[in-house]
């Protein structure tokens, strides 16, 4: 055989896997639009900016930008060259902003395909099976549309398998400079995410080891050297692409772990029809569970051959496991998914969203099912046994790409057939679906199809990230009105028409509608709605409170409406205190509380909220700015019930209040309550037979105390006030209580309360 032969097929293979990542690109770039403005992008783009400027020399703002909690240690070393790009380009539209960089971050998910490549070739010297294993690396559905949007994870999963490929290179060179750039390598993976570490502390394991089976002082000390090498060049690197840590590495670096680790976020999320609230730690089975049904079963089940092959390996050859070598690679390979999962499970970590925080894992999985092929036609002798194999192979991809192809654009919803996939219905009561929201684009262009011209009003919430993805000309004809959400807070569903598409959507856009389309509504023509929705208020009589708001309150419901609302309201909200009748700890200010903002239509402000089902003694309700406290009111709802025979007899005083004992309780009532009444605040002092029987912290006034309003301990029935006070159970010498105001005390009576009255 000539050496021209090997060459050529060389050169045929590379033809082949230039023209697989060219055609990904291709149709990813045909596609960039499909998608919508990811919830992440525009906090990661800030962070890139972040660092652009103090690099620049833009420091101390720039600094704080990237001082941010929670994205200051994010590393920029993707995010600072999409901003570069940016702004060598120039771009400043957000749509052109955002198709830059998801087309950007593709080309980032596409190198890391290509190391695959050559990672597996460098293992098996097999161009097939590395053929084979970049086509897994990009047809994973879910990872394949996070490629795009989602520019932390799955840039993270590109740089650990670049950084695999130069850890296998390394040890197989065993030089100074091999180790030197894996250290590099390993330094950029930690800067992006912390879970890096395990790679790093892999590597240093393994150079531990062969160290413990040098037979020379010479291959100790190379050992040693080339370790240090690695361990200072990772450290160096790491340091270096982190400006958070460049005026105090020491210092800042637990708070980051801390804070990487624990993803301090408040979000939800269902897992096996449970709903997990984060930032708990998530279950020990959490991300193996989601790895396993969201992965395409054909990778799935070559992965479990190729750790099944590396375990009997292993056992045949336990002394060749420990030495440097192919077997101990491959089972780095199946450790590294396990220590990573009993990493986060002894570190409490909390994941959400999926598997995505480690889709980093991918990469071991992938390329251990690329032993598990090399083992499976291997032992398949014979031309036709191995042929079958990879015929498998091939209908395990083609069933991944006709899936991807039927869900497009929604690739992150896939879910493989381990999972009851028999109604959406069914699925999103099992695990969260659609969390990126990407229906949301497709959405908003229907109502722009539908509705051509004119102003759109919309309650958008998320879809304000897809609005950045239309045409200017389109983003201008939307109008977000704030408070149009779906569920019972919000009662603008009532009145809204509902923007449906005049077409039926197409199969693959299912959850466009049955998950999504609930929360958006959108008005065409919102001036009849605000006086639909004032006639209304108006209707139930008299306003509880007149202020800046007049409130109106229809059964469960207060309505809030404001003629003439300013332009400047952009950036306040009302904030709501519900006090119930029952409260579960009588002595402490317990209270419901709920921020909400309004609708501003025509220039006239309106906003609701429904009130809790549970019996309700009062509430404070106003508005809120940046500065602070706007306006606020008290409100005396429900009076609370009371025995007749309790206000029966004597009372143990009189005065604006009359003031009746009952069990363990004292009850105010007043026919004629006033205004200033329902907001003036009680006093209740209870002075103990016994001092011992104080709190700890009341020994020095030598009085129990608890102060109240109205709307938090009683309730105003017409012109009737009736509030009750719990008193505390220990024997009672005497009680002083009364009203004040800011102008001082409105009324006082003090009685005798002796022990079994």
């Amino acid at each position: 055989m000539s050496v021209a032969a090997p060459t050529s097929r060389l050169a045929a293979t590379h033809w082949l896997v230039a023209l697989v990542c060219a055609l990904f690109l291709v149709v990813g770039a045909l596609t960039l639009d499909d998608h919508g403005g990811g919830l992440d992008a525009m906090f990661q783009r800030a962070i890139g900016n972040a660092a652009l400027d103090y690099l620049s020399g833009d420091g101390e703002r720039a600094f704080e930008q990237l001082l941010v909690p929670h994205d200051r240690y994010y590393g920029a070393v993707v995010e600072a060259p999409l901003a570069l790009v940016e702004r060598i380009l120039g771009l400043e539209d957000s749509r052109d902003v955002l198709l830059g960089r998801y087309l950007l971050t593709h080309l980032v998910s596409l190198a890391g395909g290509v190391f695959c490549y050559l990672l597996v070739l460098r293992m098996f010297n097999n161009r097939a099976l590395a053929l084979v294993a970049l086509v897994l690396f990009l047809l994973h559905p879910r990872i394949y549309a996070h490629s795009f949007y989602n520019s932390k994870d799955v840039p993270f999963l590109a740089a650990f398998m670049i950084a695999l490929y130069f850890t296998h290179r390394a040890f197989r060179r065993d030089t100074l400079g091999a180790f030197l750039l894996c250290g590099v390598g390993v330094g950029l993976l930690v800067n992006l995410r912390i879970m890096g570490v395990v790679l790093f502390a892999a590597v240093l394991a393994l150079r531990a080891l062969d160290l413990a089976f040098a037979r020379s002082a010479d291959g100790r000390k190379r050992v040693l050297l080339t370790g240090a090498a690695f361990a200072l060049a990772a450290a160096l690197t790491f340091h270096a692409s982190l400006p958070a840590l460049w005026t105090d590495p020491i210092g800042r670096f637990p708070e980051m772990v801390d804070t990487l680790r624990s993803q301090p976020v408040h979000l939800q999320s269902f897992f096996r029809g449970e709903l997990l609230s984060f930032p708990d730690a998530a279950p020990w089975d959490y991300v193996p569970v989601w790895a396993g049904i969201t992965t395409p079963p054909a990778t799935l089940l070559l992965a479990l051959a190729g750790a099944v092959a590396l375990a009997w390996g292993g056992l045949r050859r336990p002394r060749e496991a420990l030495r440097n070598g192919p077997l101990r690679f491959g089972l780095l390979l199946a450790a590294l998914p396990i220590a990573t999962v009993a990493a986060t499970v002894i570190l409490e970590s909390n994941f959400h969203n999926d598997w995505r925080h480690t889709y980093f894992l991918y990469a071991p999985l992938l390329l251990l099912a690329a032993v598990g092929l090399r083992w499976l036609t291997t032992v398949a002798r014979g031309r036709w046994p191995r042929a079958g194999a990879y015929a498998l192979m091939g209908a395990g991809v083609t069933v991944t790409i006709v899936s991807m192809i039927r869900i497009h654009p929604f690739q992150d919803d896939y879910f493989n057939s381990l999972v009851d996939r028999t109604t959406p219905q069914r699925l999103s009561s099992l695990y969260t679906v659609n969390y990126w929201r990407m229906s949301g684009l497709h959405l908003l262009n229907d109502i722009i199809r539908d509705y051509p011209s004119g102003e759109l009003h919309l309650s958008i919430g998320h879809l304000g990230f897809h609005r950045t993805m239309l045409p200017a000309d389109d983003r201008e004809r939307i109008v977000v009105t704030r408070d149009f959400r779906s569920g019972e807070r919000n009662f603008f569903e009532i009145h809204a028409r509902e923007c449906q598409p005049s077409s039926p959507p197409p199969a693959r856009r299912f959850w466009a509608r049955r998950i999504y389309a609930s929360m958006l509504h959108c008005v065409i023509d919102p001036a009849p709605l605000f006086e639909r929705l004032r006639r209304e208020a108006l209707a139930s009589g008299e306003p509880l409170v007149r202020s800046t708001y007049d409130i109106h309150r229809d059964g469960r419901r207060l309505t809030y409406v404001r003629d003439g609302c300013p332009v400047d309201d952009t950036g306040r909200q009302f904030f709501l205190h519900v006090t119930p009748v029952d409260a579960s700890e009588p002595l402490a200010h317990v209270f419901d509380h709920r921020d909400f903002p309004f609708a501003r239509i025509d220039g006239n402000c309106v906003a609701s909220v429904v009130l809790p089902a549970y019996p309700i003694a009062g509430v404070r309700t106003g508005q809120l700015s940046r500065e602070g406290v706007l306006w606020e009111a008290d409100v005396a709802f429900t009076p609370p019930e009371v025995e007749p025979a309790a206000l029966a007899g004597e009372p143990l005083a009189r005065s604006a209040f009359d003031v009746h004992r009952h069990g363990g309780a004292l009850i105010y009532v007043r026919d004629g309550c006033t205004d200033a009444d329902a907001v003036a605040m009680f006093f209740l002092h209870v002075v103990p037979l016994d001092a011992r029987d104080l709190p700890d912290d009341r020994w020095r006034y030598g009085f129990d105390n608890l102060d109240f309003r109205l709307w938090e301990r009683g309730g105003r029935d017409g012109d009737r006030c009736i509030a009750v006070a719990p008193l505390p159970d220990y024997p009672i010498a005497t009680v002083r209580t009364g009203q004040y105001d800011g102008a001082g005390r409105l009324w006082t009576a003090e009685f005798a309360l002796p022990d079994g009255e």
